[in-house]
C-alpha cells in the first residue's frame, strides 16, 4: 500500500507541474511571436516596394517602346504630343502598324501601394515634380500614394 499511495503522489506532482510547464511554453511562443509579427511586416513592405519599381519600370518601358515607335514613323502621332502615348489604356489597347495590331503593355498593373489600377501620369509639359496632369500626353507615371519607402523617400517621387 505505501508503494501505491507514493506512485498516486508522484502523478499528482506531475499533472501540475505539466500544466505550468505548458503556461510557460505558451508564454515563450507568444514572446517570440509578438517578435516576429514586425519582421513579417518589413518583409511584405519590402515585397511591395520590389512590386511597384518592377511594375512602373515596365509601363516606363512601355512608354519608351510607343515612343521609339513613333520616332521611326510608325505611329501617326499629334502635333503636340512629342511622340508619346496619349494615355496609358492605348498602351493595352495597342496600335496598327503594317496592318499588326502591337501592344505594348498587357495590363495597366494594380498600384501594390493603393491597390488601384489608378496611376499619376504627367506629359511632357508638366513640371517634373508636379501631380498635376496637362493631358497632352504620357511622358511618365508615379505612384498615388503618399506614403514613404523603407529608405524615406516617397513612393510618388520613384
Amino acid at each position: 500500500m505505501r508503494v501505491e499511495s507514493s506512485i498516486r503522489a508522484c502523478r499528482v506532482a506531475e499533472r501540475g507541474l505539466t500544466l505550468v510547464e505548458l503556461i510557460v511554453t505558451i508564454a515563450i511562443l507568444s514572446i517570440l511571436a509578438a517578435g516576429a509579427l514586425p519582421m513579417n511586416m518589413l518583409v511584405v513592405k519590402r515585397q511591395r516596394e520590389r512590386e511597384l519599381r518592377r511594375d512602373l519600370w515596365e509601363m516606363r518601358a512601355a512608354i519608351d517602346r510607343y515612343k521609339d515607335a513613333a520616332d521611326s514613323g510608325a505611329v501617326q502621332i499629334k502635333v503636340d504630343s512629342n511622340g508619346y502615348p496619349p494615355d496609358l489604356q492605348t498602351l493595352v489597347d495597342g496600335i496598327d502598324i503594317q496592318a499588326k495590331k502591337v501592344r505594348f503593355l498587357r495590363r495597366i498593373p494594380v498600384d501594390p501601394m493603393t491597390g488601384k489600377a489608378e496611376w499619376g501620369v504627367r506629359s511632357m509639359q508638366d513640371d517634373p515634380t508636379s501631380d498635376s496632369y496637362g493631358g497632352q500626353s504620357v511622358f511618365d507615371v508615379y505612384s498615388k500614394s503618399q506614403g514613404k519607402a523603407l529608405d524615406g523617400t516617397k513612393y510618388s517621387d520613384w
